[in-house]
């Protein structure tokens, strides 16, 4: 299991609400909507009471397509992926993390999900959530630093295998296949991805089959990772 000394760290942006008789009219609401989910009823009223005193953030009991939905969790089980993946590819929200603990091996499996936020459950303060949900409603990612550098590093175990086998291909992606692979961190699924693109589905199976065969990556989790260490998305 892992566990973090300190998250990364990303600027909050509130919003500036018009006052007194001066104020310009047709000011426009930027408060992010987040729902809360947790397995008791403790920790979720302990995260509500936490980002309700903040005025960026209006708190809903249902997450959806522009809803931020911060999922808390002890550990990463096959039910709280579940989760994650109806949330996102489902509902069409942008997802929080707030785990205890996760395995090296679960990390990509969270990226898959088109997760890009995750905050240490000891770690979650006021402060630390804000940030994590501010960042995903803008679609930037928010890893604690270790988790970032473990996930870095599996991929580049990854690579270095690869690289080692006889005729092993120069690594890289085309054009074509950063937005299918940005889209499939962003949560998509294959018809989504054909339809934001104009591609047919049969389109992007190939890139994806293709990209995965000539990298020697295993799956989209690994190619998303990927493109991740290497700057692409």
């Amino acid at each position: 299991m892992l566990n973090s000394p300190r998250a990364t760290t990303t600027s909050i942006t509130t919003t500036t609400s018009a006052r007194g008789s001066g104020a310009a009219a047709g000011v426009v609401d930027r408060r992010v909507p987040v729902a809360v989910s947790a397995p008791d009823p403790i920790s979720r009223e302990g995260a509500v009471s936490q980002l309700r005193r903040h005025p960026e953030i209006d708190l809903r009991e249902e997450s959806g397509p522009g809803t931020v939905a911060l999922l808390i969790e002890d550990a990463l089980d096959d039910p709280a992926l579940t989760r994650l993946r109806r949330i996102v590819r489902s509902e069409g929200a942008r997802a929080v993390l707030v785990i205890g603990t996760i395995r090296e091996s679960e990390l990509l499996d969270v990226v898959e999900c088109g997760v890009g936020a995750i905050v240490w459950r000891h770690e979650a303060t006021a402060h630390r959530l804000v940030q994590a949900v501010l960042a995903a409603s803008r679609g930037d990612g928010d890893l604690p630093a270790d988790l970032l550098g473990r996930l870095i590093s599996q991929v580049g175990t990854l690579h270095r295998g690869a690289a080692g086998r006889p005729g092993a291909p120069s690594l890289g992606l085309a054009p074509r296949e950063v937005d299918v692979l940005r889209l499939v961190a962003e949560g998509l699924d294959t018809g989504e991805i054909a339809g934001k693109l104009s591609y047919s589905e049969r389109t992007v199976k190939n890139v994806m089959h293709g990209l995965t065969t000539r990298l020697h990556l295993r799956n989209r989790a690994h190619a998303v990772a990927y493109a991740l260490r290497e700057g692409y998305i």
